[in-house]
């Protein structure tokens, strides 16, 4: 694997750049493998290469339908924050935070993780209270988080119509939270996990599952039959698809999210910002253009591609919050497949099936929750048993009733 440094970025700048090896490896699929891991975006990558790196598992594949990080991994909107209410969201976000926090050093590649806070905006008394009992709970779980008045959002963001049709009255900032380019972080978990040995094989799409005595024992696909010891789902809006396959059912829903980025600008937005009452979120990218999402469509799709009324909606929204906006041309639209579970959170951990695994549920969270979700997923898989930090997020809790609500905490109405 290239060493990137600054260095060896002179010295091949020497030789025209032409000595650089792939970043990773294109390989054949074999007929046996340890683990198979279906679906080649942030969570899938990040659990093979934790898998091989901690684990020492070796045989692993991970299959990808088209190609790598083209679902969801590369449509969102790339915040990352661990601003969670429940004890259990708040230790696995925070988790994940901390790994984006020297992701781009243990991986050697930069993924532009920029730590400019999270502002989640109020404007009544009551939506400042909820924010308020919403910061004192971070507090209580050892996440850091502050509420400000008007002044000080001046400050933070004097680009901000504080007197806009619905006045700001005060919020919330997580100030460790920010973004990171998601095509950098699938990248960079592609290229560590291919040099541990792991096949990435694209364009390879599965067709079903070969089971027998409670347990998979090969999976189907339009490069033929692949064994393995263990499975793992990891596609998104797809996993009801994908465990129907093997005989399981999810309670999963699949619908679109939408977000668009404009022209670029010069900077002008320093600090993630969020409304739920106007209903958008905006930041400003490392290239200058502002990136802005809202709320979910309202029925089921898997529709990958935006359209008018959302395009409209999440305008409308910005341009209340800040006028000057109005002005700016939208350059691009797109929409990833969000699967929302009956409780907002996730499903991961072990499945009915004896050896398959689950990663799905994650809405509008996957991208901030990779990291995480593939260092317990891997833990999970190696050891056969939860992760601490999954045991909470177990399929069961369907059916004990143990339930965590993070709808709220998800940033956009579901």
């Amino acid at each position: 694997m290239n060493s990137y440094s600054g260095f060896s970025l002179v010295r091949h700048s020497l030789r025209g750049h032409r000595g650089w090896r792939r970043a990773w490896r294109n390989p054949q699929p074999k007929p046996h493998y340890d683990v198979v891991i279906i679906g080649a975006g942030g969570h899938g990558l990040a659990t093979a290469y934790y898998l091989a790196g901690k684990h020492g598992v070796r045989k692993i594949a991970v299959l990808e339908k088209g190609y790598l990080g083209g679902g969801n991994s590369g449509r969102n909107t790339q915040v990352c924050r661990s601003n969670y209410f429940y004890p259990e969201s708040a230790a696995f976000y925070e988790h994940s935070l901390k790994l984006f926090e020297s992701l781009s050093a243990d991986l050697n590649f930069n993924i532009m993780f920029s730590q400019r806070g999270c502002l989640e905006l109020s404007h009544s008394l009551e939506e400042l209270e909820m924010n308020r009992r919403w910061a004192t709970a971070m507090t209580m779980n050892g996440i850091d988080s502050e509420v400000l008045g008007r002044e000080e959002i001046h400050k933070l963001a004097p680009i901000l119509d504080l007197d806009c049709r619905f006045p700001i009255v005060g919020g919330s900032i997580q100030r460790r939270a920010g973004i990171s380019r998601h095509d950098a972080v699938v990248w960079a978990y592609a290229r560590a996990a291919s040099a541990l040995g792991v096949d990435i094989i694209q364009d390879c799409e599965v067709l079903g599952f070969e089971s027998g005595s409670g347990r998979i024992e090969g999976v189907k696909t339009n490069r033929g039959m692949i064994h393995a010891g263990q499975f793992a789902l990891c596609v998104a809006g797809h996993s009801s698809v994908l465990a129907a396959m093997a005989g399981l059912r999810l309670p999963i829903e699949s619908i679109a999210l939408q977000a668009m980025v404009t022209e670029p600008l010069k900077p002008v937005l320093h600090t993630v910002v969020g409304s739920a009452a106007i209903h958008a979120y905006i930041s400003q990218s490392d290239r200058g253009e502002i990136v802005i999402g809202g709320g979910a469509e309202p029925f089921n799709s898997y529709a990958q591609r935006g359209g008018i009324p959302a395009l409209r909606d999440n305008a409308s929204a910005v341009v209340e919050l800040i006028p000057s906006f109005s002005r700016l041309r939208i350059m691009r639209q797109w929409a990833g497949i969000c699967d929302i579970s009956p409780d907002s959170s996730p499903i991961v951990g072990k499945s009915p099936v004896e050896n398959l695994y689950l990663s799905t549920g994650w809405g509008t969270g996957g991208f901030k929750a990779i990291p995480a979700g593939g260092d317990t997923l891997a833990y999970t898989i190696a050891c056969d048993r939860p992760h601490q930090l999954l045991q909470p997020f177990s399929l069961d809790r369907f059916a004990t009733g143990r339930l965590i609500d993070e709808g709220a905490a998800a940033g956009v109405a579901h």
